[in-house]
């Protein structure tokens, strides 16, 4: 079979799989199945599919993804996150756009807590879009920084997703999530401008509220320091420990977990029931993740197998493009099917083809890498399947119609799209910081 045919085939099952309903995980299963009888010789490699399957998840370096996740919601579940938010919005007062600018800040601060974009979406989405709009906000300046913030999370550490790159395109998880971070707050500081921007222009977009304007200035401050400032110092442990080379990526997320359940038991927020349900979320959501792993990285083999890698790679170089021309043919790859797939999915159905690539044009992986996660975030909010407008379509009220989120979208993906920009014409916004590692 021709490399081409096998490498349409292929997709087109796990195309199929999904378009019928099927979850990700087993789509790709039975995409290997068919593909064992096509490239190997029948069932009797089962055996093979059973081991390729567990050496592909049986990696120590997965383990900063499961606990990143579990100090999440560790922190989610105990409603220490909400207390954080409210803090920062009595902090700002007749200030344009208060509200949207607490959604980012907020938001910006919950990224670098959790590390989890729909969580990050839904807690702000439920805590402040109602308030928002009652107060007579414009539903597009309402939803459009919550939806855009929530993607920070995946750029800002703890990134797990940032893991999950790192260990399949062995990347340095340390640098990688160091590397993110500079991105991120860059994104973060666009957004605070376009929001602060346009409602000084139209303040009709976001009304000013007073009802904070009376409060004394240590009135103003005391929720501050006693809600957020503590929860910077899990961030602080985190991320110092990985950048002060005193804690490798899993003692990082280790040593979070523990700050996120001191904090809670701090805040008298911890019980039995808040741990069960946090433990139990994680479970299923590190399940889900390890399972599509476990698929995706057989079929990556069963696609070598057939042929379709080394085709693939072989009509790449007969393009004859530079390092600079492959890097941008990815990304306009990946930002195509993050209209229609999840992240997880679209990066580990994208990678087995990527990598030789990237490696055979002698690209700079940690670069690269960044650049694959600003992508993952632009493709959140891409119409029309980007996850969280999806999500903000599950806290919003019915009144809002999709195609109302979709505008909400636009300008931030416009600012995502421009920092990718300029991360692939000045990679070392990127590369800087890491080189302190």
């Amino acid at each position: 079979m021709e490399w081409y045919l096998a490498l349409l085939l292929m997709l087109a099952i796990i195309a199929f799989g999904m378009a019928i309903g099927l979850p990700v995980a087993f789509s790709f299963i039975g995409a290997n199945l068919i593909g064992m009888v096509l490239f190997m010789g029948g069932t009797g490699s089962l055996e093979f599919l059973s081991g390729e399957m567990f050496e592909s998840v049986a990696k120590f370096s997965f383990l900063p993804v499961v606990l990143f996740l579990l100090m999440g919601e560790i922190l989610f579940q105990s409603k220490v996150a909400f207390r954080a938010i409210n803090a920062v919005d009595i902090l700002i007062s007749r200030v344009p756009g208060r509200m949207s600018v607490v959604a980012i800040t907020g938001g910006t601060i919950f990224s670098s807590l959790t590390g989890s974009t729909i969580a990050n979406t839904a807690l702000m989405g439920g805590v402040l879009l109602p308030d928002m709009l009652k107060r007579g906000y414009d539903p597009g300046i309402a939803m459009g920084p919550i939806m855009a913030t929530g993607g920070i999370a995946m750029l800002i550490p703890p990134s797990a997703l940032a893991v999950l790159l790192g260990s399949l395109a062995y990347i340095p998880i340390s640098s990688l999530l160091v590397a993110g971070l500079m991105p991120g707050m860059l994104m973060a500081a666009l957004f605070l401008g376009y929001v602060l921007i346009r409602c000084t222009i139209n303040p009709e977009l976001a009304p000013v509220q007073e009802s904070v304007s009376n409060l004394t200035r240590r009135e103003k401050w005391r929720p501050f320091l006693v809600y957020v400032l503590p929860l910077m110092l899990i961030f602080v442990a985190v991320v110092g420990s990985i950048f002060g080379g005193i804690a490798s990526p899993t003692e990082a997320a280790a040593i979070g977990c523990m700050a996120a359940m001191i904090a809670a038991a701090a805040y008298r927020s911890l019980s039995f029931d808040v741990m069960y349900t946090a433990l139990s979320e994680t479970a299923k959501v590190a399940s889900m993740i390890m399972l599509i792993v476990a698929g995706s990285t057989t079929f990556s083999q069963l696609l070598s197998l057939s042929g379709a890698i080394e085709g693939m790679l072989g009509f790449v170089d007969g393009l004859n493009l530079t390092a600079f021309g492959a890097v941008l043919m990815m990304l306009c790859v990946l930002i195509f099917l993050g209209a229609f797939m999840d992240q997880v999915s679209m990066l580990l159905v994208t990678l087995p083809f990527f990598l030789p690539i990237a490696m055979a044009q002698d690209v700079n992986m940690l670069w690269l890498g960044v650049l694959f996660l600003v992508v993952m975030e632009v493709s959140l909010l891409t119409p029309p399947f980007g996850l969280l407008l999806f999500v903000m379509r599950g806290v919003a009220p019915e009144s809002i119609s999709m195609l109302r989120i979709y505008r909400a979208a636009i300008p931030f993906i416009c600012l995502e799209v421009l920092v990718l920009f300029l991360l692939f014409l000045f990679p070392e916004l990127a590369l800087w910081l890491p080189s302190f590692l």
